[in-house]
């Protein structure tokens, strides 16, 4: 099968899959288009937080579901580490099946709600749950559809604070890409301290790597998906195995569940999932900013290598081997790696899109029969 560019919208329209190709292709423009955004919400939103996150007494909780809560995942600990306040990553999964272990009714709560349609059953019922059950609850909205349910709730109240992502990270195909690391990148820039002159320039500096990222990515993310590895295992450290859990889900949705993707951290790895190698499967490190993690992660890429047991292993990120060499390599801003995170991601959804051309699937809707949805269906919210 020749291979297709992410750029060829003509073919990828005949291969089913143009919606996801060009919402990859955009998240560099919709990143800059995010800045200007942000900049002019940043006075909103600092008079929504006040002084919150200074009080340790505060909660805030970052929640989603699927890659929604992936995100949750990626930035809670960075955030976390920045203030006073109690930060943690709580999918709307475990919240409306367990509400009584994370909420307490006398405790300010702040929940952060991530949500493409901003309609998911579980994001709705989370907002109504904590507003029900925390006398001192307020609602931070980061979603992509003005016309969701979260934003149509949200409009009007003193509680609740909804920020609206570019139109264009709506995305129209099956898999989240560019809403996905819209609101990543905003739940960054809101939570971080330096600031927000400093923030926001960081969400160019960003869309300056993607692109030669994707450029760079293209080719050889096409032809490594025209090789039939039927295992994908996504190794990354620290905040970043979160992310390798969104690039894992991402190559399971778009081939329909026909590979199967993994995900674990270097070190985790050999705690027994090594042993789901074979030579059909392919290992993707995703490299840290951090020396100390870099070298975790070099001695478990030698030894793989070593054991010649996978049928491929590489590197993505700084210090990755695909794509570039010494001469042409990615010039990585002196960024952390929760911010370096959507750059890294692109990759993974490239892979993922070509691997489910190859299959001969159609990457915008791989369930045409409706077994697995855009939006989630099917969820009955129960009471206690």
């Amino acid at each position: 099968m020749d291979v297709t560019p992410l750029s060829d919208s003509s073919a990828w329209q005949r291969l089913g899959g143009a919606d996801t190709a060009a919402e990859i292709a955009q998240q560099p423009a919709l990143w800059n288009r995010l800045a200007e955004d942000l900049a002019q919400a940043c006075e909103r939103v600092q008079a929504f937080l006040g002084d919150c996150l200074n009080d340790p007494r505060q909660r805030v909780l970052f929640t989603g579901a699927g890659s929604s809560g992936f995100i949750a995942d990626l930035v809670a600990d960075r955030i976390n580490a920045q203030w006073p306040a109690e930060v943690r990553a709580l999918h709307t999964t475990s919240l409306l099946t367990h509400p009584s272990l994370y909420l307490q009714r006398d405790r300010p709560t702040l929940l952060v709600s991530f949500g493409r349609s901003g309609s998911s059953p579980e994001s709705v019922a989370a907002v109504e749950l904590v507003r029900a059950e925390v006398e001192h609850a307020r609602f931070l909205d980061i979603t992509c559809n003005p016309e969701g349910e979260l934003a149509r709730r949200g409009a009007g109240r003193e509680d609740t604070c909804t920020l609206l992502m570019p139109a264009d990270s709506c995305d129209r195909a099956f898999a989240m890409t560019s809403s996905l690391s819209c609101m990543l990148l905003t739940a960054l820039s809101v939570f971080d301290t330096a600031p927000w002159p400093q923030r926001i320039e960081r969400l160019p500096q960003l869309a300056v790597l993607a692109h030669e990222g994707l450029a760079q990515w293209d080719a050889p993310a096409a032809a490594l998906a025209q090789r039939s590895f039927n295992r994908v295992i996504y190794l990354a450290s620290g905040p970043l195995e979160a992310l390798a859990r969104e690039a894992a889900l991402k190559l399971l949705e778009l081939t329909a569940g026909r590979v199967l993707a993994l995900a674990n951290t270097p070190l985790g790895f050999r705690h027994g999932p090594k042993s789901t190698l074979d030579g059909d499967t392919l290992v993707v490190v995703v490299r840290s900013a951090h020396a100390l993690a870099r070298r975790y992660e070099q001695d478990l890429l030698d030894e793989l290598r070593r054991d010649g047991i996978a049928g491929q292993v590489l590197a993505i990120g700084p210090h990755a081997d695909i794509g570039a060499d010494d001469d042409h390599s990615l010039r990585v801003p002196p960024l952390d790696d929760t911010w370096l995170a959507p750059v890294w991601l692109t990759f993974a959804q490239m892979y993922a899109l070509q691997r489910s051309a190859s299959l001969g699937l159609t990457p915008d809707n791989p369930f045409p029969d409706g077994t697995v949805n855009r939006v989630v269906k099917g969820v009955t919210i129960h009471h206690g």
